[in-house]
């Protein structure tokens, strides 16, 4: 049985997150720089079978897709043509990163850990990975 891997790919950094085997529980995995991303996923496929890969995709209040895609969209690409045998589905972000920093707050991450950006990006990562595992179950 294959992970679901999640990504929330941005300019700077790339925070990701992946269920266990069994598809029940999203956990942070890693933030990564963006220029490294792709060592990182050859590397990480090498070893664990991924069956589904979730990108969370930005968009607006109006649901219209927001600036920062220009830098997402070459990366689906890139990602599909690359990795043809794993299926991508995009997943809505908005808000992850506030509910991120909310959820650091409510686990009582103390302020200066809490303005690792790194940090907020593999939590946003798991959010968008649960959000996808609760909709699916909810779906059943």
């Amino acid at each position: 049985m294959g992970r679901i891997l999640s990504i929330d790919y941005g300019n700077k950094r790339v925070g990701l997150a992946v269920t266990d085997p069994l598809k029940i529980i999203a956990t942070r995995l890693t933030t990564v720089p963006t220029n490294d991303i792709w060592d990182f996923l050859s590397d990480y496929f090498g070893r664990e079978e991924v069956e589904l890969v979730l990108v969370g995709y930005p968009r607006q209040m109006n649901n219209e897709p927001s600036e920062s895609i220009r830098y997402i969209n070459p990366f689906l690409k890139k990602f599909q043509l690359v990795y043809k045998n794993i299926p991508l589905k995009l997943m809505d972000e908005r808000f992850t990163s506030k509910m991120a920093f909310q959820a650091m707050i409510d686990a009582g991450v103390k302020r200066k850990d809490r303005q690792n950006k790194e940090t907020i990006d593999g939590v946003s990562a798991t959010i968008i990975l649960q959000s996808y595992l609760e909709e699916k179950k909810f779906l059943k």
